[in-house]
């Protein structure tokens, strides 16, 4: 790995297009590195993954209205749509955005931590959309998807999209110079990611990739409104829209169109207005040219359907629960963890939808206060009913729920901020303080299903949720089928890649044809 320095660049100082991020990006993206098998093993682990938590989440009133607007837009020998006959194809780019939609919606697959936050699987539904349209093979499919968890990851290592910074226009109000804060969604670092590994897909040549790159950046910042106050579907739509828009850069480039550049580093650049301004600088690590691209390895799958931040909690509260005779017992509860889960879903976010029993699904999964409570009750985490409004509006339940409180704690913050991914922690420590004075406390670092965790997940783990989630849902015929073929990544044929999708049947699925409900 080379460490490469990113910084704004004033228009008369000139920065030659070879030394610029986007650049170095497409050339990894359009080298030939070797893969080798534990990396060959982990992109079939998320493609079930994926699948899983599609599946599950299929008639979710998001995902079938992207579902609808899809099926809105059929193409002879376009892409699958999750759920739908294998032999009905829709164009790539809407397929991207039903398939995305379908696996972020539970927010249930992998994640990856570090200056900024991630899912890395978002990267998946558009590439493989692409290969379905243009015909390419499952070895050509895992090399895309290679690629743009590389990206993802090495973007989300060095550049932090959500900090707080002094405004570059401090001088015009020093009042406010401190309050300006550059919050935005992460979705800024998954286009670029997208539009590089449907590069490697393609085969496209540097310059191509280069200026697809810079496309995706240019147009998928967006703000981190959509995880804050009442959260609404758009935090799922979010990864499928940046899908689109890499779909369409990459088919503008492909063309002979350019893009704004220096995309990072020019004067009017993302970095000098939306990130840290003209003084900033980023140390972004990516492998060098023909060096094998790893980064999949470091990221880590969901065995609770809830924020990343949420599933060392949820063990923890599993673990403790056997500790606690009475709950009504129980004055008070505090979370000691990072600035990131105290400021996002803790307490320090000041969100009161935090804490309100009516608050959607979207808003409970980012309140760790809510999740606790009943993980600490149930000793489990489910999916669908410990999200269900009558599970949320429970009595003893809302009383539970609003005697936790989360603080940051400077060690676990420097935990997650750890370098080495052998020494991050996520998780917190809980002191459950009884009406008698005694105190239980307990704390976890990572989850049970983390590369470091107790029962770090193996292929047998992903069918096991795969199973799990789309129990009651698809036919033993259609799982069997769909798990033989994506073991076989590697090897598969155009043709079979067409038909790397999980189908359920047709009168289980709603928004199953099209409908005159929109405009398409």
């Amino acid at each position: 790995m080379k460490k490469h320095t990113v910084r704004v660049y004033p228009s008369k100082e000139k920065l030659d297009r070879k030394d610029q991020l986007a650049w170095k990006i497409a050339e990894i993206a359009s080298d030939n590195a070797p893969i080798k098998a534990d990396v060959v093993d982990m992109v079939i682990n998320r493609i079930i993954d994926n699948a899983s938590v599609a599946i599950a989440a299929a008639n979710r009133r998001p995902v079938a209205s992207a579902r609808a607007m899809a099926i809105a837009h059929p193409r002879n020998g376009g892409a699958t749509v999750f759920g739908m006959p294998n032999d009905q194809k829709f164009d790539c780019e809407w397929a991207t955005w039903a398939n995305g939609t379908a696996v972020r919606e539970l927010d249930f697959h992998d994640t990856y931590l570090a200056a900024d936050y991630s899912h890395p699987g978002d990267n998946i539904p558009a590439i493989l959309a692409v290969a379905q349209q243009m015909g390419k093979t499952g070895k050509e499919l895992l090399k895309g998807i290679v690629t743009g968890y590389e990206v993802h990851v090495d973007l989300v290592k060095a550049i932090c999209l959500h900090e707080y910074k002094k405004d570059h226009i401090a001088h015009l109000c020093p009042a406010q110079a401190c309050l300006h804060e550059y919050k935005k969604d992460h979705i800024a670092h998954l286009c670029p990611a997208q539009a590089a590994g449907i590069g490697t897909l393609l085969s496209l040549p540097t310059e191509t990739i280069f200026q697809a790159v810079q496309q995706a950046v240019h147009v998928s910042f967006t703000t981190r409104q959509s995880r804050k106050g009442e959260i609404s579907s758009w935090k799922a739509y979010a990864p499928a829209h940046a899908g689109k828009l890499a779909v369409e850069a990459v088919d503008r480039v492909m063309r002979g169109e350019g893009a704004p550049s220096p995309i990072y580093e020019g004067e009017d650049s993302v970095i000098a207005y939306m990130l840290s301004g003209k003084n900033g600088k980023y140390e972004v690590p990516l492998p060098e040219v023909g060096e094998e691209k790893r980064a999949i390895l470091e990221t880590y799958t969901k065995e609770h359907s809830a924020e990343y931040q949420s599933q060392a909690l949820i063990d923890l509260a599993r673990k403790m629960k056997p500790m606690i005779k009475n709950f009504d017992d129980i004055k008070d509860i505090v979370i000691h963890t990072s600035h990131h889960t105290h400021y996002v879903i803790g307490t320090g976010a000041n969100d009161p939808q935090k804490m309100d029993p009516n608050a959607s699904r979207e808003t409970l999964d980012h309140s760790i206060m809510y999740i606790f409570a009943v993980a600490l009750q149930d000793g489990t985490w489910h999916h669908v009913n410990s999200y269900a409004p009558e599970r949320a509006q429970r009595a003893d339940t809302v009383a539970l729920w609003h005697k936790i409180s989360t603080v940051e704690d400077k060690q676990w913050t420097a935990w997650y901020h750890e370098t080495d991914p052998d020494k991050k922690r996520f998780g917190g420590r809980v002191e459950i303080t009884m009406k008698d004075g005694s105190k239980i406390v307990d704390e976890l670092g990572v989850a049970d299903a983390h590369p470091a965790g107790a029962r770090p997940f193996k292929r047998a783990d992903y069918i096991r949720k795969f199973d799990t989630l789309t129990e009651g849902i698809i036919t033993k015929a259609e799982r069997d089928r769909f798990i033989s073929l994506v073991e076989n990544l590697e090897n598969l044929t155009a043709e079979q890649v067409q038909q790397l999708n999980v189908q359920i049947p047709i009168e289980k699925l709603v928004n199953n044809k099209r409908d005159t409900k929109g405009i398409f």
